[in-house]
């Protein structure tokens, strides 16, 4: 079964998620310029507010590079000496087969991991802390990087770093180059947003003056630009409820409180690009919610030609709803169990099978019970 949510939000001027030289990213669709946000963006946005919409602390992860640290840090905790515990825990890491950066004590890619991770890594370096000292004093550095892990350390690696109760891992997935048997398939897809209309990149040119110049001296001390753009973005992501619960092992209470925590964090995370200098923060206007058996709908060709309308926000809405009901005529309807719509601004037409609601609450609540006991 799957959750499929389409979203209309428009921003004014911001500069959400920049490009490598300081502007808002874009992408070419329908032969003309859009304004876009990276799927990549809008997953940590959502990810980041999972634990106010019913996740424990415990029950999302975190990405990071800094995994030896956080162990040694626990470690010292634990009263082991500083450095004696930077040794043990490298060699615990080298074992269990992840290359580091020995120089900076990083890890070679970020790796996306449980909290509890970092607990279970340092119980198991407090367990096996003589057989890893002896390890680490007996190898050079460059000798212990070329040791593949033996099959009883990818056991342990596998444990150390279960994610069968890490929500976010579950939805996003994780791949693990050095350990395959850690992966885990995303039960979320997430599209890259894109504007329902042309934009142009424009920019804000500003000066700064210094308070304490003297009043005889004049001119600014400080000039220059921000990049921006003001758009009606469509976003779209879907979760295949099947998956989510095969990544949660079964557990049919987290799947539930994940599924709604992927509902209402999607619908209301704001990516955090320029914020405190453009203060964008606006919410969904139209809300889509889709559940069926089978199949996903990406939306986007509704908007292949440019939304021109002078109510950019009517005219997306209209072309949304309309392209889902050609759609729904044409390949049928015998996979979708549920559609439901929203609007904030109230405009949305009559659509064969698709009930309309006038709140969030309501919407939440049609899509997860449309989703069976995944969503009770």
């Amino acid at each position: 079964m799957i959750i499929e949510l389409h979203l209309l939000q428009s921003f004014p001027v911001s500069n959400l998620n920049r490009d490598d030289v300081g502007q808002p990213k874009t992408a070419t669709f329908g032969g003309h310029v859009r304004g876009r946000i990276s799927s990549q963006s809008l997953k940590r946005s959502a990810r980041l507010v999972f634990n106010e919409y019913g996740l424990d602390d415990s029950e999302v992860g975190i990405r990071t590079k800094r995994l030896l640290d956080s162990v040694v840090d626990g470690l010292v905790q634990e009263k082991r000496d500083r450095d004696q515990a930077r040794m043990v825990a490298t060699a615990a890491l080298q074992q269990l087969g992840f290359g580091l950066d020995t120089s900076r004590g990083l890890t070679q890619y970020l790796l996306y991991v449980g909290r509890e991770s970092i607990d279970h890594l340092t119980r198991y370096c407090q367990n096996e802390w003589d057989a890893l000292e002896a390890f680490a004093s007996a190898k050079t550095a460059a000798q212990q990087a070329k040791i593949k892990p033996d099959k009883a350390a990818q056991a342990e690696a596998r444990r150390i770093l279960n994610a069968g109760r890490v929500a976010d891992i579950a939805l996003f997935g994780r791949m693990i180059a050095d350990n395959k048997d850690l992966n885990v398939d995303a039960a979320s897809q997430v599209a890259h947003a894109i504007s329902t209309h042309v934009v142009a990149t424009e920019f804000d040119f500003y000066t700064a003056v210094d308070d304490l110049k003297p009043d005889a001296e004049s001119g600014a001390d400080m000039l220059g630009t921000i990049d921006f753009n003001s758009a009606c973005y469509y976003r779209y992501a879907n979760v295949d409820l099947t998956q989510l619960m095969r990544n949660l092992q079964g557990d049919i209470d987290l799947v539930r409180r994940t599924t709604r925590a992927w509902l209402l964090a999607f619908i209301n995370a704001v990516p955090s690009g320029k914020q405190n200098s453009m203060a964008a923060r606006t919410m969904p206007d139209t809300l889509l919610g889709v559940v069926r058996d089978r199949g996903a709908w990406n939306l986007a060709n509704a908007f292949l030609k440019p939304v021109v309308d002078n109510d950019i926000m009517e005219g997306s809405t209209k072309r949304l709803m309309e392209h889902f009901g050609r759609l729904r005529s044409f390949f049928g309807a015998e996979q979708i169990r549920s559609a439901t719509a929203a609007s904030v601004s109230g405009e949305i037409q009559t659509i064969e099978g698709v009930q309309t609601v006038t709140s969030l609450d309501a919407f939440t609540t049609a899509v997860l019970a449309g989703a069976g006991e995944y969503g009770r």
